[in-house]
């Protein structure tokens, strides 16, 4: 199995928000695990890593939520590694409306949050196909 790692180069990017997003200060982590355990029901994922409480209450980690008609349906983790260096860790929604693109327009947003605030990448983890065409998408090398 053949693994990529890939980042989006901020500084690469014209995108600004074009969906409702808040970030979440008080999680209600049982209403977000109900989103995560939803997301991945309707994915067919074989295998999922658990969710800890603390992933969403980690101190350098944003939590960012996804209204649609003022219902949270989405949220995203976002690790923040330093000022300049974040990962989009976790991502999931209910898939209540796909053609909302929700999960490509959440990565779109948060590329505009993260460049306003001064960040240069926001690291992707897996390369998957469908953030290949992501303004300032890079696959990461290997160490030399």
């Amino acid at each position: 199995m053949s693994y990529q790692f890939a980042r989006i180069d901020l500084r690469q990017t014209t995108y600004t928000p074009a969906v409702d997003w808040y970030y979440i200060t008080q999680p209600d982590i049982a209403q977000l695990n109900n989103i995560y355990k939803t997301y991945c029901t309707y994915k067919h994922f074989a295998s999922v890593m658990p969710m800890f409480d603390s992933q969403y209450t980690d101190s350098t980690t944003d939590v960012i939520g996804y209204r649609d008609r003022n219902e949270l349906v989405a949220f995203s983790l976002m690790k923040r590694y330093d000022n300049h260096n974040v990962l989009a860790s976790q991502f999931a929604w209910t898939y209540h409306n796909p053609k909302t693109r929700l999960g490509i327009e959440s990565l779109k947003t948060e590329c505009a949050i993260y460049r306003e605030r001064g960040f240069q990448y926001l690291y992707l983890d897996q390369a998957h196909l469908y953030k290949h065409d992501l303004e300032g998408f890079e696959i990461l090398g290997a160490l030399r």
